[in-house]
């Protein structure tokens, strides 16, 4: 699953009409109510507060509200739209100032999928993951052989220079199968497992 990093906002205009939204990330019920009411604050006077939410670990709660608009036009196409990318803990608030031009059932869906889906264009995201750091220690020598085994299978936490050469890292592909290629070399500390967050811009937008 992927979480929000940061609120974001992005405006677009669809017939007259100007579509704000507006991604939150949250952590509980509470939390969409006031930013909620924040958007509202924020935007005064606008037709609809459009609104969708996704929550939990396995994204196991979700919900949405048309706010006014024709049933299933504008909520739930926004809902498909979050869980299209795999999100979770994230509101998604769109502010509608209507432009005098009635788009119908189906240019609603449209502009309302489309509105949250260019705002998720500009939207950073992590992920949530358990798993186990190791400690390599090895002689300078091996620093070039030691990376090129690892390649990308790894996120680097600390690198440290001293008497010899100690990196501690994350597989990111639970490829610990690689290990057995260079444990002769090196000497290994495996710490406990926890739950780390690995920043990423964009992916599968």
């Amino acid at each position: 699953m992927k979480y929000l990093k940061a609120e974001i906002s992005n405006s677009i205009i669809i017939n007259k009409s100007e579509f704000i939204t507006i991604l939150f990330y949250i952590e509980n019920n509470e939390q969409i109510d006031e930013y909620i009411l924040y958007a509202k604050k924020k935007y005064p006077k606008a037709t609809h507060y459009v609104t969708a939410w996704i929550r939990g670990e396995n994204a196991e709660y979700a919900s949405s509200n048309d706010d006014g608009e024709p049933s299933r036009t504008a909520g739930f196409p926004t809902l498909e739209v979050l869980m299209h990318h795999n999100l979770t803990n994230i509101l998604a608030v769109t502010i509608r100032y209507f432009g005098g031009i009635k788009l119908g059932a189906g240019g609603l869906i449209r502009a309302y999928s489309k509105s949250v889906a260019e705002a998720l264009k500009i939207a950073s995201f992590y992920k949530l993951f358990k798993a186990s750091k190791y400690f390599l220690k090895f002689p300078y020598h091996l620093i070039d052989k030691i990376e090129h085994l690892l390649g990308d299978s790894v996120s680097y936490i600390n690198k440290e220079y001293l008497d010899k050469v100690t990196y501690e890292v994350v597989f990111l592909k639970n490829d610990i199968n690689l290990l057995k290629d260079i444990l002769h070399e090196i000497e290994l500390i495996e710490l406990e497992k926890e739950t780390l967050h690995i920043d990423i811009k964009n992916e599968g937008n």
